[in-house]
């Protein structure tokens, strides 16, 4: 049994009393009174506390290995959930890359006059007849050109250096519905936006044009705002293209195939590079062909989703 022990004096005390009561002369009730005193504060014993940091070692342990057994178990269940989210995405973009396709290749039809018709019929192909005022271009700013050939050839290279330029955009007053549209004609250099140094494609007189719908856009993150004074167009808002040139909020990107094929390969602007190019971008973990993400710009699939 452990004793308590009191310094000083007392401790002297209680010796002698304890070898009297040994020796038979010192009363019980001495040594009693001794004990019960009480002792000065911070010098009485305490028990060891070595058992207890002992046993709380073990559970610390056990709960570090169970939040390592649950971290590891959320790795693979988070993958899957990714893996599950691309195939799900890829089916929605197939399925919404044919049915866009599906539009695009439908038979063109006359452009109705009502813009509130328009709004389901985006993609679709129109037909219309009618001349254009090359007085009032709009250049949407700045563009690069799609060139499949080029991209095959830079495919899988850090950097590239596409040819920077516009998308002329020429008011086209159409004969039989008596109203004024806007028309993308398609691309043009830097040094080819004057309209001078390309003459040769200001087509003049009446023709038959054939184009897609496209509707008014909303700025996106990080786009710029459009400059209506420098007429640089950054993306589609019908409504101030329209003030701007006194037409109607009516879009068509030409589709050259179509339209006036004798300039397509000869003359600026070079085919409407908006009408065409679906891509089948960021499907890349799924390692879909080669030929879903290089599809050929040029065969009225719409450029991007």
């Amino acid at each position: 049994m452990a004793a308590v022990l009191w310094p000083g004096p007392r401790a002297a005390e209680l010796g002698q009393l304890l070898r009297a009561a040994g020796a038979g002369r010192a009363p019980a009730r001495a040594v009693r009174s001794v004990l019960a005193a009480p002792a000065r504060p911070g010098l009485a014993w305490r028990p060891s506390r070595c058992g207890s940091s002992t046993a709380e070692a073990p559970a610390t342990k056990a709960e570090d290995d169970s939040f390592l057994q649950w971290f590891l178990l959320l790795i693979p269940v988070t993958a899957f959930g990714l893996g599950t989210w691309q195939v799900q995405r890829r089916k929605w973009k197939l399925k919404l890359i044919a049915e866009l396709e599906s539009r695009v290749m439908a038979e063109p039809i006359p452009l109705p006059a009502d813009p509130m018709e328009l709004k389901n019929l985006e993609y679709r192909p129109v037909k219309v007849r009618g001349h254009f005022d090359h007085s009032k271009e709009l250049y949407m700013m700045p563009r690069t050109m799609v060139d499949p050939a080029r991209e095959a050839r830079e495919a899988g290279r850090l950097s590239s250096s596409p040819e920077s330029g516009a998308y002329v955009v020429t008011p086209f007053h159409c004969t039989d519905l008596g109203i004024t549209i806007l028309v993308n004609r398609g691309f043009v250099p830097r040094k080819k936006v004057n309209p001078e140094t390309r003459q040769k494609g200001q087509i003049e007189g009446e023709v038959d044009l054939v184009g897609m719908v496209r509707l008014t856009e909303t700025r996106k993150p990080f786009v710029p705002e459009n400059n209506p004074e420098r007429n640089h167009w950054h993306y589609r808002d019908l409504e101030a293209m329209a003030r701007l040139t006194g037409t109607d909020p009516i879009f068509i990107d030409a589709d050259f195939r179509k339209s006036y094929e004798r300039f397509q390969e000869t003359s600026w602007p070079f085919k409407c590079q908006e009408a065409g190019g679906t891509r089948n971008r960021g499907l890349s973990p799924l390692s879909l062909q080669k030929a879903q993400s290089r599809e050929d710009p040029l065969e009225g699939k719409p450029e991007s989703l």
